[in-house]
């Protein structure tokens, strides 16, 4: 096996072009645990850790730009007040020592379902930056993931960050397994406010080939939510955990059935609304 380890980020993108094929390691977390159970034999490994420039953040134009090497760690300490979903899902990622050395860019990479960072960044539309030595653009965080593992990355391109605004009302993410962190979701749930544009955001994982919103269950409860912060009926409750469950598409494995999943989907649905919805009618700022 062959080791790449780029000193810059030009670097960094040469190298991706010259061997597309090689496996990208950007904390090593997940790519590390299939190397060593012999799952995965990659001919060169391209370790990305050493780049300074990916392990920070910006913000400009009230926007926060997340570099994809920005260790868990450092993303719930320093930015856990701006996006309290995203931090509260960081929080179930692993041990401290996973999430001292597991990135977001590793995650995004990585396109699998049941990735715990993937559902508070579709609540928020979040862009991927990517890059190659023909340039950069943004990818919706909606268009990124096209399949079981697969995402909308160009073969020579790499991530370089995420940008995402900070929170403008109330998060929540909620996440079922087999204990509390350490573990491979069976599914996650993830809900954002807008109070100013009175929208709702969702994101769902590990219950669909790909991570998702579940749209119709957005539009509802945004026309049924009282945003003078009355009470939330229990109908309304009830009927948006049956619309999540519905937008599902879950499969049977190691980990849980179809049928529990689907049900599950719908608990944290009802779960996360009456949280979030009580954070926003008591004003409550949220500690992630």
């Amino acid at each position: 096996m062959e080791f790449l380890r780029p000193d810059s980020w030009r670097e960094a993108l040469r190298l991706r072009a010259e061997r597309p094929a090689a496996t990208v390691l950007a904390g090593g977390t997940d790519v590390m645990v299939e190397v060593n159970f012999g799952h995965r034999c990659p001919d060169a490994l391209l370790d990305l850790t050493g780049i300074g420039e990916l392990a920070d953040w910006s913000e400009s134009a009230g926007r926060l730009r997340i570099g994809a090497g920005l260790p868990y760690t450092r993303l719930i300490d320093e930015l856990g007040d701006r996006l309290p979903g995203l931090a509260m899902a960081a929080r179930t990622v692993g041990s401290p020592q996973i999430r001292n050395r597991g990135t977001l860019g590793g995650n995004l990479g990585s396109g699998s379902p049941a990735g715990d960072g993937h559902p508070p960044l579709l609540t928020s539309d979040a862009l991927v930056e990517v890059e190659s030595v023909r340039g950069s653009r943004t990818i919706p965080i909606t268009e990124f993931f096209t399949g079981v593992k697969r995402t909308a990355l160009a073969e020579d391109e790499l991530i370089a960050a995420v940008h995402v605004s900070p929170a403008s009302g109330p998060q929540q993410f909620a996440k079922v397994g087999t204990r509390n962190a350490m573990v491979i979701a069976v599914c996650t749930f993830a809900v954002s406010l807008h109070p100013e544009s009175q929208r709702v955001g969702t994101g769902v994982g590990s219950a669909g080939p790909t991570p998702f919103r579940a749209t119709e269950a957005e539009d509802f409860l945004a026309a049924e939510l009282d945003w003078d912060a009355g009470e939330l009926p229990e109908r309304t409750a009830q009927r948006f955990g049956e619309l999540v469950s519905a937008a599902t598409r879950p499969i049977d494995d190691v980990r849980g059935t179809a049928d529990y999943r689907r049900h599950a989907v719908g608990v944290l649905a009802r779960r996360t609304l009456r949280r979030v919805w009580q954070d926003y009618r008591t004003g409550r700022s949220q500690c992630a």
